[in-house]
């Protein structure tokens, strides 16, 4: 077998849980013929306790401790030092895993030509267990798109889910962070920027290599209360957190918000923390796809999918080539905002 050296950057849920399945799908790395061997885990501060089932991994604040890598994992948040370390792995040749939809919506500058030549995976950073960046990077690159709608907060849809049953926005919070579904301060996610990381990164695999994250429209879910909530559900609505990729004159625009949905709507049927994404394209037609958008081993899934995928020979996640040009004569759905 050919040993294969994984180095791991970020040692917290999606890390861990990371490491847990690396671990329970050793068996299907061996028959693959690759023996895996972890370098020390690159984490913030090593001596934290973290859980997880992988047998005697140790912890370093040390880059250097990459230097002997094939593969890079990269699953530590921010935009700045995992950017750092991520750059100096790409610019030494290997490829990059990475679920940080953070980096890649905002530093998109400095990773677009790693992406480009396919160095970057990145399924995980969207949706995370449910694929969308593979097929709309494959499959669905055939058809020029026309509009995209997307739940892709899976803190923000549990919260909502939780409200029409009643609870409260606070208590509906809390119950999310205990679960592992919302961060620490949760402003990221119920203020709508990790929806927006989200959308932009879509962006850029179906309408524009270059969209800018600062382009992106963007309000939360912190002033809606359950009255309003409840109140959309007698009516026969759902209030969803939606990103939406549409058509604007010459332009396309980009926006994440609150809007009031039929009950029978396709954006509507996804419940508690999954996620939905409803893409239109001029030749495949609607395209719908749903599934699990929060929690550690669901996002650890998409990234061990992605490391199963390169060490198939599939190459990294690339940028749309061009600017998809805007339709003539065509209307995307609106939605009732709130």
């Amino acid at each position: 077998m050919k040993r294969l050296n994984i180095g791991i950057i970020g040692g917290g849920t999606v890390g861990s849980s990371a490491l847990s399945l690396l671990w329970k799908r050793k068996a299907l790395f061996e028959h693959m013929g690759f023996d895996l061997h972890l370098s020390p885990v690159l984490v913030r501060d090593p001596n934290k306790t973290r859980e997880f089932e992988y047998p005697n991994v140790t912890f370093s604040d040390d880059p250097a401790v990459l230097e002997q890598a094939d593969i890079v994992l990269a699953l530590m948040g921010g935009t700045t030092k995992v950017l750092e370390f991520m750059l100096g792995q790409l610019k030494a040749g290997k490829p990059i895993i990475t679920a940080n939809k953070a980096v890649l919506a905002e530093r998109w500058d400095a990773l677009k030509p790693y992406s480009e030549n396919g160095q970057l995976y990145f399924e995980s950073s969207v949706m995370a267990g449910t694929p969308v960046i593979g097929p709309l990077c494959g499959t669905l690159r055939s058809s020029d798109t026309l509009e995209l709608h997307a739940i892709l907060s899976g803190t923000c849809n549990y919260i909502l889910t939780r409200m029409e049953a009643g609870a409260s926005y606070d208590d509906a919070l809390i119950e999310a962070q205990d679960l592992g579904y919302a961060e620490d301060p949760p402003t990221l996610d119920v203020g709508g920027f990790d929806a927006a990381h989200k959308l932009c990164v879509l962006a850029r695999m179906t309408v524009d290599p270059d969209f800018a994250f600062a382009k992106l429209e963007v309000k939360g879910i912190e002033g809606l209360s359950s009255e309003r909530v409840q109140t959309a559900v007698k009516n026969g609505k759902r209030v969803k957190l939606v990103g939406s990729i549409v058509p604007n004159g010459s332009e396309w625009q980009a926006k994440v918000r609150p809007v009031i949905l039929d009950a029978d709507h396709p954006l509507a049927q996804a419940a508690s923390s999954r996620n939905t994404l409803l893409f239109n394209g001029d030749a495949c037609g609607t395209v719908i796809v749903q599934g699990g958008g929060a929690g550690g081993m669901v996002t650890a899934s998409a990234v061990i999918g992605d490391l199963i995928d390169h060490l198939a020979g599939v190459s990294g996640h690339k940028p749309r080539p061009e600017v998809t040009k805007v339709p003539v004569g065509f209307y995307a759905e609106v939605f009732e905002e709130i």
